[in-house]
This record gives structure tokens, sequence and C-alpha cells, in this order.
């Protein structure tokens, strides 16, 4: 029940915002399904949903407990500052619709919107007792588009591997309503409109070096091959089946 009014909520306060600044109210549906899992206040860090531990041995709980209470904390204290200078009212604002346009705002709201928005994702997308494989409609959809499972996730690990410097590697639903996979650099994500891929992202994995050094050092592969393990496919079948 409490899910259902906080997203009865996000809808009628989107739709505020998009009166008050001219949003075409036909985009607000894509907008609202791509929010599953979200806290009501986008803009802000949300507990993490599992004890720093929870993920062992796949990401030991000091990388976790960095990672969440250092890094990702300051994008969210970051974006705070951003949205107050910018005058982004984070009360009535979908946060998609700031990533949507962010070659309107400064380099701080970019890097640190991206990369709040991104880590929140993140958490959701893996989890305790996961890993395996995705079912339903998100496992068709998946073997239509690259063949097998096994061939998505050698792409999807390429990617990531292949990622140069920083970055992450995404599972997009794209405009043709088509799973695609692909990168970006930093904090940039398939939301921007300065991002080569474009997307609503249903997956995302975290290939900068703090989410995953203190393990396993140098051996990027070797942190995404472990990854899988972690997976949160309930999740990402979610957020597949609301967009």
């Amino acid at each position: 029940m409490q899910n259902k009014q906080n997203r009865r909520a996000f809808i009628a306060n989107t739709g505020k915002a998009a009166i008050a600044t001219g949003i075409s109210l036909s985009v607000l549906p894509a907008m609202a399904k791509s929010f599953v899992g979200f806290a009501p206040n986008p803009f802000a860090q949300q507990p993490l949903p599992y004890e720093y531990k929870a993920l062992e041995p796949i990401i030991d709980a000091m990388t976790m407990e960095i990672h969440y209470s250092k890094h990702a904390a300051t994008y969210a204290k970051n974006l705070a500052e951003a949205c107050v200078a910018e005058k982004v009212a984070t009360d009535h604002t979908a946060i998609e619709e700031v990533l949507h346009n962010i070659s309107k705002y400064s380099g701080k709201m970019r890097n640190n919107c991206g990369g709040h928005y991104n880590h929140e994702l993140f958490w959701q997308c893996m989890g305790p007792a996961s890993g395996a494989k995705p079912e339903g409609k998100l496992a068709a959809a998946i073997d239509q588009s690259f063949g097998s499972f096994d061939a998505f996730k050698t792409q999807f690990t390429d990617a990531g591997k292949s990622r140069f410097g920083s970055g992450w590697a995404w599972l997009v639903i794209n405009a043709d309503k088509k799973l695609v996979i692909g990168s970006t650099p930093n904090q940039d994500n398939p939301l921007m409109d300065v991002s080569d891929l474009k997307g609503s992202p249903i997956l995302g994995l975290d290939v900068w070096e703090h989410a995953y050094y203190l393990k396993y050092q140098n051996k990027r592969p070797d942190y995404i091959n472990a990854w899988w393990n972690v997976v949160n496919w309930r999740y990402v079948e979610k957020r597949f089946e609301s967009l």
C-alpha cells in the first residue's frame, strides 16, 4: 500500500512540475515508470537495502561501506548544493527531467546528478541470494535481442571491461523499445541528452576502481565476472516490465 501511495504522489508531483515548466504530459508515464524502486525523494540518498556485508564474498563489507557512505554520499551532498544554486525544485521535479536536459546545467550538476542517480540504481540492481538468470518477459527479450543469456552476459561484460578509465556499463531500453548494451564515461548515464548511448536504464554496473579495488585491485574483469552472482534480477525484471 505504501509503495502505491508513493507512486501516486510521485506522479501527481511530476504532473505539477510538467504544468509549471511546459513539459508535455504525454512523456509523464515513461518518466514515472522509470522510477520503479526509487524513493519518493529521488534527490536524496536512500538507506542501503541490505547490510554492508550482505554481498560478501563478491563485494566485501569495507568496499560497500566506503562506496556507499563516502563516494555515493558525496554525490548526494553535492547534488543538493547544485540544486539550490541552480534553482531546481526537488520537491516537484523529476530527477529524470534534469538528466534529460543536463546540457543546460553546470558540470557540478552533471557529475553529481548522474553520480547520485547511477548509484541509487546500482544498489537496487544487486542483492544477497541473487544471481541466477532473469525470467519471464525479460528473459525472452534478452534471448530475442542477443541470441541467448550467455551471449548477453559476454556483450555486457565486454562493455564494462572495455570502458576506458572510469564509467558504467548499461542495459537499456531505447526509443524503439529494444534492449541495447553500452557504456558511458565518468558519471554520465543513458538518460542524459549529452550521452551517445540513450535509453531507460534497467541494469547498471559501476566500473570505477573504487567499486572494486580493495578486493580485486586492478583486475576489473575478475570483478565483473564475480558481480553476476549478486545481480538482483527480480528488480531488473520489475524495471523492464514497467517501461
